[in-house]
């Protein structure tokens, strides 16, 4: 019987290599995007910042211009992005895209998560108090048990 090996730590070898942060525009996502910007830098890591457009076709039957608002957030989202990330790049750099999906929140994410191959996936806690009786997105990823899920209050 062979006597059982220490273990040998190994530096910089596993981690995860697509971190997926959903950005709604919301404070709390806005600190997840940041937490997983910071575990991108330092894990070398591509960071995939997902925004789930919401499909409201009650709201486009009322004739909301329910696009159009959604892809509005989507350029804001990009743009507030872009200049943060100017304003650290002599500080540090990430990689990282954006990438818009459509429908609801939890079900967006998990095909993000999915087509992009995550490792990891990074939410901010809901800032919603019906979601303490029907569950938050994070509850709900957690549950699913397919990544591991960080939530940033």
């Amino acid at each position: 019987m062979t006597e059982p090996q220490p273990h040998k730590f190994e530096r910089g070898t596993d981690g995860p290599k697509v971190i997926v942060a959903g950005l709604d525009g919301s404070d709390s996502s806005m600190r997840a995007a940041a937490y997983a910007a910071g575990l991108a830098r330092r894990q070398s890591a591509m960071l995939a910042l997902v925004y789930v457009q919401p499909v409201l076709p009650a709201g486009a039957a009322l004739g909301a211009p329910v696009a159009d608002t959604t892809g509005e957030v989507a350029e804001g989202l990009v743009s507030e992005i872009r200049e943060a990330t100017r304003r650290m790049k002599d500080i540090w750099d990430v990689r990282w895209e954006f990438h818009t999906f459509r429908g609801d929140p939890y079900n967006g994410l998990v095909t993000a998560a999915d087509e992009l191959k995550a490792d990891a996936v990074i939410v901010g806690a809901s800032e919603s108090a019906g979601h303490r009786f029907i569950g938050s997105v994070a509850i709900r990823l957690v549950k699913a048990g397919r990544w591991p899920v960080t939530v940033v209050p």
